[in-house]
């Protein structure tokens, strides 16, 4: 039978390759084009039935191998209006249009386009040693996860009736923990995340005169202080729960007050139960205050469709993690805590009605993590989101190819 892992070496020279051409030319949500074309153009020699333009920029590869599961693997690569600040020869220099029309910096500031190079690698050492699995694999390259709808966009446009439907859905993480680390967790991983547009309203007039205005302004502020109180106040201690007011934009000129004040909020929560009060609660709070303040209207609340809770099946988590841990072995594994950040990966399980296994690895310099411990500054090391955020390339890449790899196979059926 073949070594599923011949030509590793070799391979991991070419993704590395790969991945500095993503992180050199990182695209925005839903503008993935250039990153599209690339990852297809990589799957077609290996074999795959390939189909771009899924959901908008997604490319999904199907590669049959005779009779057996469908397992899925999951990759996004899309990436952030963020300035890179890493000082690496392959920085990007890219700006491009966002979503109000600006010109913004453009970053792979979340390690996306490690998680599509890795996804490449475990497609082609699957597709390199056929003897030794059988089944379907369905690779799925995923856009606009920053945006916590390309999974959705995916499935609205037939994902899993356009193609098969999966018995399980794989994907992995790459965040701060020390390169070549899997981190792992069972049950509820990740937030849920919801968002909310708020526009209160209000009587613009001079500032000179405020009894001749409505003032959206005073409205908002108090709108925002309130709010935080529904995670001390109403959310049970033993629960979790974030409300953040990311935007709050009102007015033109200081010795005017306007019309108008917009408020963004984003929510994360853990449970439906506590999901649903806190959207109830913030719901209550901007409407109480609009008639406190003598609005002349209702507020407008528009909530967003947000990412579900990641819920990482316990039986399929368990077996995965064991396949993990003959591999790497027990110190190379560590248990994760809740993570109060959000992914969408888990709309294809629940689209599909399959259980979903989701982990974490390590980019960061091994040595610079320890030291930072030491020293009592972990706050200090680079995380995901910040401009200073690049996975060191080895051995972060071998250890994501291996990893998919490795779940791959332990639900694809036996090799010949």
């Amino acid at each position: 039978m073949t070594d599923i892992w011949a030509g590793l070496d070799e391979l991991s020279g070419s993704l590395a390759d790969l991945y500095r051409d993503l992180h050199q030319h990182p695209e925005l949500s839903l503008q993935e084009y250039r990153t599209a074309r690339l990852v297809a153009d990589a799957l077609r020699p290996l074999g795959f039935e390939v189909t771009e333009q899924v959901g908008g920029t997604g490319v999904v590869g199907l590669l049959r191998n005779g009779d057996g599961p469908v397992v899925m693997l999951r990759a996004d690569f899309d990436a952030l209006p963020v300035l890179e600040e890493t000082g690496l020869p392959y920085a990007s220099s890219t700006r491009a249009a966002g979503p109000d029309g600006g010109t913004v910096p453009v970053m792979h500031a979340c390690g996306h386009d490690m998680h599509a190079a890795c996804l490449v690698g475990a497609a082609t050492l699957l597709s390199r040693a056929p003897d030794t699995w059988s089944g379907t694999l369905l690779v799925v390259f995923q856009p606009a996860e920053e945006l916590a709808r390309g999974a959705r966009d995916m499935v609205a446009d037939g994902l899993f009736t356009r193609f098969p439907a999966p018995s399980i859905v794989l994907g992995q993480h790459v965040g701060p923990l020390p390169a070549g680390v899997i981190g792992h967790a069972s049950g509820p991983v990740m937030a849920a995340s919801d968002t909310a547009k708020v526009v209160l309203y209000g009587r613009g007039g001079h500032g000179s005169r405020p009894e001749a205005a409505i003032d959206p302004v005073l409205m908002a502020a108090n709108v925002v202080t309130r709010l935080q109180g529904i995670v001390a106040r109403e959310v049970p201690p033993a629960e979790t729960a974030v409300v953040t007011v990311g935007r709050l934009q009102a007015g033109t000129k200081e010795n005017v007050i306007p019309g108008t004040a917009e408020l963004g909020i984003n929510v994360r929560s853990y449970t439906p139960a506590v999901r649903a009060l806190v959207r109830a609660a913030i719901e209550r709070i901007v409407n109480a205050e609009a008639t406190a303040s003598a609005a002349p209207r209702p507020p407008d609340i528009t909530w967003a469709s947000g990412a579900p809770v990641l819920v990482s099946d316990p039986a399929a988590t368990e077996a995965t993690v064991a396949a993990f841990n003959g591999h790497f072995g027990a110190g190379r594994l560590m248990p994760m805590p809740l993570i109060t950040a959000s992914e969408d990966v888990g709309v294809f399980g629940e689209a599909a009605g399959a259980p979903t296994v989701f982990w974490f690895w390590g980019g960061l310099d091994t040595e610079t993590v320890l030291g930072a411990l030491a020293e009592g500054r972990i706050d200090s090391l680079p995380s995901n989101h910040s401009g200073a955020f690049a996975p060191v390339i080895e051995p972060t890449l071998s250890t994501g190819v291996q990893a998919l790899t490795l779940a791959a196979r332990t639900w694809l059926g036996a090799g010949r």
